[in-house]
């Protein structure tokens, strides 16, 4: 079973597992973080989630069509969405009302929108087209192995520390899978117009000469 990657696709899973996993920390106990801490109601706890979910939604498409454009601009929704959410959770340490959950959920489900758009358009593009359902697989495994695990860990760091530590690092822990993406700013830019196969054959033979010299 060859599992190899190219850079950019390597890269990009990267991303994907430390800023995911950052956010699993608080996903599966947020509500707890509502009705206990901000003494909200269960209402506000479906409302906050809702509009997450629906401004995402609403916003995914039209930013896709966007980012089809230009793989520089893919470039840059992929990275300042991630950049913007990795810090709403800091929102949250000074959130003292429900319409400021809102505000924030609204920010967070249309930057993850702006970031999604990006990610899956350059992924689509360099990913090996023979490998395309085993590469996407393996996004996945990131995405759901990395925040299972973090959902415990997020349950005892709030039961040891608190909620507002937890978001501090959630937010670092998400600037670093936002930075991630700064190793392969310069190939996506250079390279815009290449596919994955043809970014893959110039890596090997960039690695080739290198070892010559």
């Amino acid at each position: 079973m060859n599992l190899k990657l190219n850079k950019i696709i390597k890269y990009l899973i990267y991303s994907d597992l430390v800023f995911y996993t950052g956010w699993g920390l608080i996903s599966p106990i947020f509500a707890l973080f509502l009705v206990g801490n901000l003494k909200l109601t269960a209402f506000v706890v479906g409302m906050s989630a809702a509009i997450n979910l629906i401004v995402r939604s609403l916003l995914r498409i039209p930013f896709g069509i966007s980012a089809d454009k230009s793989q520089k601009r893919a470039y840059r929704f992929m990275f300042w969405g991630l950049f913007v959410s990795a810090l709403i959770p800091i929102g949250y340490i000074y959130s003292t009302s429900a319409w400021h959950i809102y505000l924030l959920q609204g920010v967070l489900g249309a930057s993850l929108a702006l970031s999604t758009a990006g990610w899956t358009g350059i992924f689509a593009r360099y990913m090996d087209r023979k490998k395309g359902s085993t590469q996407w697989g393996i996004d996945a495994v990131a995405v759901g192995i990395g925040p299972g695990i973090a959902g415990a860990l997020g349950g005892l760091a709030v039961t040891l520390f608190s909620f507002n530590l937890v978001f501090i690092a959630v937010t670092i822990i998400g600037l670093i899978g936002t930075f991630i993406l700064l190793a392969v700013r310069k190939n996506i830019m250079r390279n815009s117009s290449l596919t994955g196969e043809i970014f893959a054959e110039h890596e090997v033979r960039r690695m080739k000469k290198a070892s010559l010299k």
